[in-house]
């Protein structure tokens, strides 16, 4: 009998708990980051959408009209110099921000902001290759303002809501940032909730 006892002591007494909690919680602090807002999902997927939809159709209109892939003998598509290589590659990032588009959220935002750097960085570097005998995607001053263009749009479309000052309390990024104040504001939000719903308390019995 005593043996029998012993086989429930405070070992086996403890509750039981799932196998996978710990990778719950992990998965939930990764995913504090996402934006639940689906207003500001709808502005990054609109920005990669939009901006892969120019370079889609700039990189098919230059491979349409077959311009070598390394010629800088100054085909112009949509008044912009274009060759083949440069048609090439802005169909690759014009399907890379249609990805993002379709994913959305974080994901678009991210995408968004690094495109962006890399289309201003661009500018920078073909704006130095102009007349150099490296200017292999036969840039021209034209094709700089718009990669500078396209490169500032990205970014703001990728930044909106997410590093901008003076964000709402309401903002799935303020909130990952103030958590503990998140946390608070929703407990008097909740308190303010009950008492509209529970109403004025009842007044005691006349003395």
């Amino acid at each position: 009998m005593a043996t029998g006892h012993a086989t429930h002591g405070p070992e086996h007494a403890r509750p039981w708990r799932p196998r996978h909690g710990r990778d719950r919680q992990r998965r939930t602090r990764l995913d504090e980051h996402l934006p639940m807002d689906h207003r500001l999902s709808q502005v990054y997927r609109a920005g990669a959408g939009l901006t892969g939809l120019v370079l889609l159709a700039f990189g098919i209109l230059g491979l349409i009209d077959k311009v070598g892939f390394f010629s800088t003998r100054g085909d112009t598509v949509a008044q912009l110099n274009t060759n083949g290589t440069l048609s090439v590659l802005s169909i690759a990032v014009g399907a890379l921000l249609f990805v993002g588009m379709v994913i959305g959220g974080n994901f678009a935002s991210t995408l968004n902001i690094g495109l962006g750097a890399l289309f201003v960085l661009s500018g920078f570097v073909n704006l130095a290759l102009l007349d150099g005998r490296y200017n292999f995607l036969a840039f021209r001053i034209q094709n700089v303002l718009f990669s500078f263009v396209v490169g500032v749009l990205l970014l703001i479309f990728g930044m909106y809501g997410r590093v901008s000052g003076g964000l709402p309390h309401d903002n799935p990024y303020w909130r990952a940032r103030h958590p503990e104040q998140a946390a608070r504001e929703d407990r008097a939000r909740r308190r303010r909730e009950l008492g509209r719903l529970t109403g004025p308390p009842l007044s005691g019995p006349p003395r």
